[in-house]
């Protein structure tokens, strides 16, 4: 149903549309700009998350070729008593940030890169390969939850993105029209009466003077 089935023709009724077409409007332009500002913000992060994502591709590649020579040279059962021997487990804080009003993750993390004497097992007990492995397996991880916030952050903006446009497209061709299609229709019926207001005060005065 058509907004101006629902207005009466009178001034008041104009002025309160002309505000909302005015209002409308302006909600339209920002709507806009946050748009155009995320979309410039989405691809930006793309670019990181291609480099983050071969890295991580890389990363995962030398950690799993350190652990299966560690595994080789030294043995599963030495590499695993190595692992169990980690004391101090890393943690990971999760909270949040605002990207042009839309909330995405914060993730950091602490504990995770160590040193040689951080790691639990003895010096003397292990061999190089084991402190490679581990090592390597400790940048995996960091690039891990690096590409997690900026993979989710990614998804956040773009579902705001395509709100966003929906928001949009629905003033521009939906609101806004049906609003300057009433605001004309009361015009319209506005001069009509005057018109017609006239033609009757002319009438009434021809009389008068008849």
């Amino acid at each position: 149903m058509a907004i101006k089935d629902d207005i009466k023709p009178n001034r008041s009724e104009l002025l309160a549309l002309k505000k909302r077409i005015k209002l409308s409007q302006s909600g339209h332009k920002l709507l806009k700009l946050k748009r155009d500002g995320l979309i410039i913000e989405f691809f930006n992060m793309l670019e990181r998350a291609k480099g983050i994502r071969a890295q991580l591709v890389a990363d995962y590649r030398a950690a799993d070729e350190r652990i299966a020579i560690a595994e080789a040279v030294e043995g599963v059962i030495a590499v695993k008593s190595a692992a169990f021997a980690l004391k101090e487990k890393p943690t990971i804080q999760v909270a949040s940030k605002n990207i042009m009003g839309v909330v995405v993750p914060k993730i950091t993390s602490s504990g995770i890169a160590k040193k040689l004497t951080q790691r639990g097992y003895g010096v003397i007990g292990t061999s190089a390969r084991i402190d490679e492995a581990a090592k390597a397996y400790e940048a995996l991880v960091e690039k891990i939850i690096a590409a997690a916030e900026l993979e989710t952050t990614m998804r956040k903006l773009l579902d705001d993105i395509e709100k966003t446009k929906r928001r949009v497209n629905a003033l521009e061709f939906k609101v806004i029209p049906e609003l300057d299609e009433a605001a004309a229709f009361v015009r319209l019926r506005l001069e009509e009466m005057e018109r017609e207001n006239t033609f009757r005060l002319k009438r009434i005065k021809a009389k008068g003077q008849a």
